[in-house]
């Protein structure tokens, strides 16, 4: 069966229905079910939050998933109905990039092109690369995933021919030492 209606016209009950026969449904999303949790205009704050928190007990791990494949809307919908301060956003975001650096260790995932952070999408609507999918480090790559425990490549590559160096004055005092003798 298909739902055959966009996530964002639904009504609450509807949302309650989906969900609970979300395996029926070959036109499923869930990202773009929760997506549409803050977009829909026709539900009240409530009745958002009380949608959320349900899908919470059905996609809980597909949920905490989003932090690394959607923080936008991870952090939209974990902040739906709060006031927050510039400081209490920027809590939730170290937070998300703290989680964000657990998942990747605790599944072993070595590359970081996940959801936005893999398409291209620098905010100008004719652009002819939005939504193309882009390597990461690319010049067409936007935005990128980065955490604290990084090593920093560009160090280590200098360090590397500081040693060098030191190596090379090293052989050139030592030939200079023999050739005084």
């Amino acid at each position: 069966m298909k739902i055959g209606r966009k996530f964002n016209q639904l009504t609450k009950s509807e949302y309650f229905h989906f969900i609970d026969n979300y395996k029926k449904y070959t036109d499923f999303n869930t990202l773009g079910m929760y997506r549409s949790i803050c977009e829909n205009e026709i539900l009240e704050l409530n009745d958002q939050i009380e949608i959320r928190d349900y899908a919470h007990t059905i996609f809980g791990k597909t949920f905490d998933f989003y932090q690394l494949k959607d923080p936008k809307t991870y952090f939209d919908l974990t902040t739906l109905g709060r006031k927050m301060t510039q400081a209490d956003e920027r809590k939730v975001w170290d937070d998300i990039r703290i989680n964000q650096e657990k998942i990747l260790t605790k599944k072993k995932i070595k590359h970081r092109n996940f959801g936005e952070y893999s398409k291209h999408n620098c905010g100008y609507e004719d652009c002819p690369y939005n939504g193309i999918m882009v390597k990461q480090g690319s010049r067409l790559a936007e935005n990128h995933m980065s955490f604290k425990s990084d090593k920093n490549e560009d160090a280590a590559k200098e360090k590397s021919k500081k040693i060098k160096k030191q190596r090379k004055n090293n052989h050139k005092i030592i030939k200079d030492e023999l050739e005084d003798l």
